[in-house]
């Protein structure tokens, strides 16, 4: 059977190679594979590797190349990074202008004693086995609102962004509908044991859950035990430390 994201990215490759209107095997070449394997892609019989989809990306252009880096296991951040320390190396690469606010300002000591806008995102990071959204690359979701925090709150504000729980499984700590605040530039493994996270994998979307080190594994360990830990393996990525979050009492709380 098929899965739906192989089926998915194999219908973006068939209409790629047909907007540039290429064959099969033109297509290979241009991404240095046979037309064997390009024929394999678009059926969905197999997913073309990150190396493909690298390529994919540098020959989609502004508009799509994004959705082919992301297969890649590429983000915007780590795109824009390597770009701009060396873009002179890399002339065949669109750098799209991405429509989003940014998290901050500069960040000097009078920011610091400011308020920072934070965007809220239509996002949500799954507290149960039902999955999250199925993006981890936040610079490109448009915002549905800002929040304003104090600028201690937020050590990296041009990486923080902000979305919503959804499920129970980091209860009593994190209610479903609860806003969490979540600094991307915070990514470090070794830094973040025991600490509140948002990951990524394909399967389940974006996740919150704790980090935890069980032995010489890592895991996805929800604060309610009545949720099953997962292992944190190599199709895993870590979007970034939850800095705080904001709850909305329950309406049937008295004040």
């Amino acid at each position: 059977m098929i899965k739906k994201n192989s089926l998915e990215l194999a219908n973006r490759i068939v209409e790629l190679r047909k907007r540039l209107k290429l064959s099969q095997s033109e297509l290979g070449h241009r991404v240095n594979a046979l037309a064997m394997a390009v024929s394999r892609w678009e059926r969905g019989a197999q997913s073309a590797p990150a190396d493909i989809c690298v390529l994919l990306g540098n020959l989609a252009g502004k508009d799509e190349c994004w959705y082919f880096w992301g297969k890649a296991g590429l983000s915007s951040d780590d795109v824009i990074r390597v770009l701009a320390k060396g873009q002179k190396h890399l002339p065949n690469i669109p750098l799209p202008v991405l429509q989003v606010v940014a998290a901050g300002a500069e960040e000097d000591e009078k920011k610091k004693t400011s308020l920072i806008a934070i965007p809220l995102l239509p996002l949500f990071a799954a507290a149960d086995s039902e999955g999250g959204s199925p993006h981890f690359d936040f610079n490109l979701v448009e915002p549905e609102g800002m929040l304003a925090a104090p600028g201690v709150w937020c050590p990296n504000p041009k990486l923080t962004s902000s979305l919503r729980v959804k499920g129970d499984s980091m209860e009593p700590l994190l209610h479903d509908g609860y806003i969490i605040v979540v600094d991307r530039g915070q990514k470090d493994r070794a830094k973040l044991k025991d600490k509140v996270i948002v990951a990524f994998c394909h399967e389940y979307g974006l996740v919150v859950s704790r980090l935890r080190r069980v032995g010489k594994v890592e895991m996805l360990v929800p604060d309610n035990r009545e949720h099953e830990p997962v292992s944190l393996t190599h199709s895993w990525r870590i979007v970034g430390k939850v800095l705080w979050w904001v709850g909305m009492p329950d309406s049937a709380t008295s004040f």
